[in-house]
């Protein structure tokens, strides 16, 4: 299928579709006749590119450019930095002093209005947040917005392999390679870039973190022109280029014995290759980093720890301003099911938490949202907030591993809340956890979110259409953290979806509910991994690559869960701080949703809402299959008021939940059922 075919398609313009405003006040406020800029710096002429195809869209009319020079008339905008246009930073006036690098000024004065940033970038965020408020028609007539992200680094890990398959991707091929070679469609690049940039990213990792043989040579001259080619294309977006490493690298392509960070020839030959990558991308970001875990190389091998790797790679990296992004996902994957003190969910912190202070300047720890590895419930991580001198990052996963794979719905803006809402207690109440990792907290310079991309090489990205709402929600997060769940999905269904208010209420209403549905015939309270192995799709209760036995949730005869007390289990309890920890290690104080992740309790243990676990479990999991009919209705009542393509994959998408939930329900209860013995009290059958 040609580019131009995919570009026709329903979906491929996502949340940049410019939909024609039907109602005349909103098309009033876009009716903007001219745009003025004098500068020819890439970013801003792409900002100013992309007003004229966005109020084009908006209104079915051109827009016209001019050069300040000219004689301009009626209604338009003036756009530029302040160092490179003097009467856009007198139009935004005293707002000049209240911005950061990437923050931007939006200010109506008559006919004008004007946008303007210290940076290129921020012009090109403040043009398409006008473009945002135009399409939700709301746009007032005197506008004064001031706006600064709350993270500097807000960054998307590609978990692009080169020969052309994404791990964990559930939306097609790579757009970024194919057949063992950097392959890609530059035109379809730009448009992953500007649906990036609208929503703020500005750091792309394009490579898996599980780096193959062939992806270790991106920091060869054989590969390095070629990913030039792509930094320049993602730079007019003000999007960095980073890149995954293999730490054996110098033995892998360099011809070296060892990968001994603390070796002198190894530490050279990494400032070898950091000189080779910054002279064919200058504004190269970094090195993104998984080591020691899951059967990748690291300085383990050598008798190191994690602040000896990346901080050789730091050295590297610094004399060009450049990060290594460093993964804490290290943990030991063989667990023998008689033993129930090793835990997993303690070994980022065990590992990390020692070297507190430990690393460079430039090096940011990228930490999970919770312990374990993005299931649809787990407490947040306790490494969050613990280390006062270490930069970090949290990690999120757009793709949709562990909830539904982009065949179910599961809307994840309302469970990043959750997690940026908690209150670590590292400095009292006023510490949660969007506060650690923006830098404030701690006073720390360097910090943000990273997240794992759903994206690949369907014409609608997502594979599941309604899945754009993640990777929307999840650059408008990085950016302010104080946007709800339902502000993000209403902005993004007009955008993407239409301006019909009644087809924006029924989308965003099942959104909102599509988390705690598939929670409800998925896992119960916080006990997680009954998936198949290897692929994760499909219920499996012992089934999970290193469960065969049951240890993630030890569910036997007597009960379910995991002990993680302090007094009498694994621990783990203990790693958070304060009244935190004290409310995990209490079974009567316990969350009833994180029950199963802290404590074993029998099946007839009686949770806070007055029902026995193992009803429980029942009435959820019935209740979510329900549930899951539900939206396949709920979606059926917008026949004729969507598009028909967009209708038709939907449709179909929904009718594979209803069915999958079934399954999930019939498995799930009958597993219990036959564990407990206990019959379902409202006497439903129980296969």
């Amino acid at each position: 299928m040609s580019q131009q075919t995919i570009n026709e398609q329903f979906g491929y313009q996502a949340w940049l579709a410019y939909h024609p405003l039907a109602d005349e006040a909103k098309r009033e406020a876009a009716n903007y006749r001219w745009i003025a800029s004098c500068e020819q710096e890439e970013t801003v002429q792409a900002a100013v590119s992309e007003l004229v195809r966005g109020i084009g869209g908006l209104r079915g009319e051109a827009v016209q450019v001019s050069k300040e020079q000219e004689p301009i008339t009626g209604k338009g905008i003036r756009i530029g930095t302040f160092k490179g246009n003097e009467e856009v930073r007198l139009l935004c006036g005293d707002a000049v002093e209240r911005l950061s690098m990437e923050g931007f000024v939006i200010r109506t004065v008559g006919d004008i209005t004007v946008i303007g940033a210290n940076t290129s970038a921020g012009v090109l965020y403040g043009a398409f947040h006008l473009l945002r408020l135009l399409a939700l028609g709301n746009a007032p007539a005197d506008s004064d917005i001031v706006e600064k992200p709350a993270n500097g680094l807000r960054m998307i890990n590609q978990w692009d392999n080169i020969d052309g398959s994404i791990e964990r991707g559930y939306a097609g091929q790579s757009i970024f390679y194919a057949n063992n070679e950097i392959s890609y469609d530059s035109e379809r690049i730009q448009d992953y870039a500007r649906l990036l940039a609208s929503t703020s990213v500005n750091a792309i990792a394009i490579n898996n973190v599980n780096v193959h043989r062939l992806e270790t040579m991106f920091l060869t001259e054989a590969y390095l022109p070629r990913i030039a080619e792509l930094a320049a294309i993602l730079r007019r977006y003000a999007i960095k280029l980073y890149f995954s490493i293999n730490f054996a690298s110098p033995i892998e392509v360099g011809g070296l014995q060892t990968a001994d960070p603390l070796d002198a020839e190894v530490r050279e030959w990494w400032k070898s290759r950091a000189a080779d990558i910054y002279a064919a991308i200058p504004d190269f970001g970094g090195f993104l980093v998984k080591a020691d875990s899951e059967n990748r190389p690291g300085p383990f091998t050598y008798g190191r720890d994690h602040a000896d790797g990346a901080n050789m790679l730091a050295e590297a990296l610094a004399p060009y301003g450049g990060l290594v992004i460093w993964r804490c996902f290290v943990y030991n994957c063989k667990q023998d099911w008689r033993d129930r003190t090793t835990d997993r969910a303690r070994a980022a912190y065990d590992h990390f938490m020692p070297l507190d202070g430990a690393f460079h300047p430039n090096v940011l720890l990228q930490i999970k949202n919770g312990p374990m590895d993005f299931q649809v419930r787990e407490p947040v991580s306790p490494l969050l907030g613990a280390m006062e001198h270490t930069n970090q990052l949290i990690e999120f996963q757009i793709t949709q591993e562990y909830t539904g794979q982009q065949r179910h719905l599961c809307y994840l803006v309302p469970q990043w809340r959750t997690v940026l809402d908690f209150q670590t207690l590292a400095q009292g109440a006023a510490s949660p956890v969007k506060r650690i990792v923006d830098g404030s907290v701690y006073g720390r310079e360097l910090g943000g979110f990273a997240a794992v991309s759903n994206i690949g090489s369907d014409a609608n990205w997502t594979g599941h259409p309604l899945a754009q709402a993640n990777l929307y929600g999840y650059g408008r997060l990085a950016w302010n953290p104080e946007l709800t769940a339902e502000e993000i999905a209403r902005e993004w269904a007009a955008q993407a979806i239409g301006p019909d208010e009644a087809v924006i209420d029924t989308v965003c209403e099942m959104l909102m509910a599509s988390l705690d549905i598939y929670e409800s015939y998925t896992a119960p309270l916080g006990v997680g991994w009954m998936v198949n192995p290897n692929h994760h799709y499909g219920p499996n209760v012992d089934g999970y690559e290193y469960d065969r036995w049951g240890t993630y949730h030890f569910a036997d005869r007597d009960g379910i869960g995991v002990n993680r007390t302090v007094q009498s289990g694994t621990g783990y309890a203990g790693q958070y701080i304060g009244e935190n920890a004290a409310i995990y290690e209490s079974l009567e104080r316990c969350p009833d949703e994180l029950l199963l992740f802290f404590h074993h309790v029998p099946y007839t243990h009686r949770l806070h809402s007055g029902i026995t676990v193992v009803q429980h479990i029942y009435d959820t999991h019935f209740d979510g299959a329900e549930r899951a009919e539900g939206l396949v209705r709920k979606w059926q009542s917008l026949t004729g008021l969507v598009n028909e393509e967009l209708y038709r994959l939907a449709q179909a998408r929904f009718s594979e939940q209803a069915a999958h939930a079934k399954e999930w329900r019939d498995i799930i209860n009958t597993y219990f059922y036959r564990k407990s013995g206990i019959a379902d009290e409202r006497g439903r059958t129980i296969y």
